[in-house]
């Protein structure tokens, strides 16, 4: 999808063709666990940062020192690291958006899951970025103590990660509102939602994605080695949380 993106963007490369003739538009297509289907243009995922939403700029302006990129997608926050001078590593796990950043230019990438990296025993990191709501591959109550240890395994003493998140409750939507009474009732969280991501023939298997509340996430974060030291809701119902690595000893 990433790649077909990228052509459609710079007419370079094979692309899908509506009515055997002009591109078509490159849809993501998001299919939730009770039926409901979404579908959002890929575009965004190369926008220059002119087209960012602000809480991207002000995430960026709390960078320091070694970065890593979670979920780097077409690599849109990294290339902008880059360019003011920052050393900056793009994780993901999908090789066609490895690839694709590797094309547009990002330097340093890794295919591999937060835990393999950990495991990996490679660099550390004073700053860690979940950009693009990417605070949802947290995945749920159940994943999040082993998500932030990972973390934690790679950073740097002092080092903060900085994370966009969702109120999932701001809404009264009866098909959301339902769902989110669903999960309860099965002992998740309101907005632990069950995804897959479909495009064209192509279909991930199917994954947790965790949109949360602050007070949820206060929760979460409880017993890791991260403690809350920010909460930024300019946005609401938007948000940008920074986490910082508790002082041990």
């Amino acid at each position: 999808m990433i790649r077909d993106a990228l052509a459609v963007s710079t007419g370079v490369g094979p692309r899908p063709l509506a009515g055997g003739r002009l591109p078509r538009p490159v849809i993501e297509i998001i299919e939730r666990e009770d039926g409901l289907i979404n579908g959002a243009p890929a575009a965004p995922y190369l926008d220059p940062p002119s087209a960012w939403p602000d809480h991207d700029h002000r995430a960026l302006s709390r960078v320091r020192g070694r970065v890593l990129d979670i979920g780097v997608g077409a690599g849109r926050i990294a290339l902008e690291l880059q360019r003011r001078g920052v050393a900056v590593t793009g994780l993901d796990v999908s090789a066609g958006a490895i690839e694709v950043c590797r094309r547009r230019g990002v330097h340093d990438l890794v295919l591999a899951t937060v835990d393999e990296h950990a495991a990996a025993a490679g660099p550390t990191y004073d700053t860690f970025l979940l950009l693009g709501n990417n605070l949802g591959l947290i995945g749920g109550a159940d994943r999040a103590l082993g998500f932030l240890a990972a973390l934690a395994a790679l950073a740097r003493p002092g080092a903060q990660l900085i994370a966009h998140g969702t109120d999932p409750y701001n809404t009264t939507d009866p098909v959301h509102v339902a769902y989110h009474r669903l999960n309860r009732s099965r002992g998740r969280l309101g907005g632990q939602l069950r995804l897959r991501v479909r495009y064209r023939e192509l279909a991930t298997e199917w994954f947790d994605y965790l949109v949360c509340s602050v007070d949820e996430l206060r929760e979460l974060v409880a017993g890791t080695p991260w403690r809350i030291a920010d909460i930024d809701n300019a946005d609401a119902p938007y948000y940008l949380a920074t986490l910082e690595l508790a002082a041990t000893g």
